[in-house]
């Protein structure tokens, strides 16, 4: 399917499906758009997981919550899985659940370094190859430039050697752009992970014109600024003429939004609720707003 596929296609072709023999699942593997890795020129379905939420979780509720979101996303065409190390326990849960056969060669799996100091570093990206279960991260991250110029040779290293396939840094705030851009002056790591929703919009400006002008790609978090975009919308009616780029929830118009950006690579959503990460999922198809929907968008947001 190509990005101009709609929801409703999408959704009738699934009807069909049992009726002809064929599993909805596989099928919808192949359903969402992707966007090139500049680097390589790989590609990677434009709606993931961002997983810190759900995997934190599993030493209260298990390992069921996370392994039904990766069952949706991958049914739906995803495979981008973004994680941060956080404890032993919950790190060993997620690897087991990555490792499993339905799963293990469907993700496209991220860590990150967010620990001060060189030895700590290399502690901590070890720790998580031995606990994900994997040899290969696909994608290592220095979290919030922590003490980035430390740990940068050592993820070149990584990707060199091979036991990392690409290297990026992140950032969840304004406060660091200006330290980033900095980074992206004397360096080109393959990814940047950046903030961005309708009511975080700053790095508009600056920083996502210099990713695609350095050829970076581009993970966006914070689409729905941590469950805040929520609450500040609660109440308040979606308006009709957004059906005009077949969106139908708040969610939805905050997706459609930053995937309007052609910088953007592939956004992070955070949720241990299946039917909520299929519901993100499905804004990967159909139109994306224009610049004048997008303007609209903008003054709507700024009355709520």
């Amino acid at each position: 399917m190509t990005e101009n596929t709609t929801r409703r296609d999408f959704l009738a072709l699934m009807s069909v499906l049992p009726a002809a023999g064929l599993a909805p699942a596989v099928v919808a593997q192949t359903a969402m758009p992707v966007r090139p890795i500049p680097a390589t020129g790989e590609n990677l379905p434009i709606i993931g997981l961002g997983s810190s939420k759900v995997v934190q979780e599993i030493a209260t509720a298990g390992e069921e919550p996370l392994r039904q979101v990766l069952r949706t996303l991958v049914a739906h065409g995803g495979k981008v899985v973004d994680t941060w190390p956080r404890d032993e326990d919950n790190d060993a849960g997620f690897g087991r659940v990555i490792n499993e056969p339905e799963l293990r060669d469907r993700l496209f799996v991220t860590s990150k370094i967010d620990q001060v100091g060189e030895e700590a570093g290399i502690a901590q990206f070890e720790r998580t190859r031995r606990l994900y279960g994997r040899d290969v991260i696909d994608l290592v991250q220095v979290f919030s430039l922590t003490d980035v110029d430390v740990h940068w040779p050592n993820l070149r290293a990584w990707k060199e050697s091979g036991a990392a396939r690409y290297i990026g840094v992140t950032v969840a705030e304004a406060s660091l752009y200006g330290e980033l851009e900095s980074f992206l002056e004397r360096e080109h790591p393959d990814f940047v992970q950046i903030n961005y929703s309708i009511t975080e919009r700053e790095s508009e400006d600056r920083l996502l014109p210099m990713a695609a002008d350095r050829g970076l790609a581009v993970l966006i978090n914070r689409p729905f600024m941590n469950g805040a975009y929520f609450r500040r919308l609660e109440g308040t009616p979606l308006p009709p003429w957004t059906a005009e780029f077949d969106c139908t929830t708040w969610a939805q118009f905050s997706l459609k939004y930053i995937l309007a950006n052609p910088a953007v690579t592939c956004v992070l959503t955070e949720t241990s609720n299946p039917e909520h990460m299929a519901e993100n999922a499905a804004t990967a198809l159909g139109p994306v707003p224009d610049e004048g929907a997008r303007q609209r968008m903008r003054e709507l947001i700024a009355t709520v």
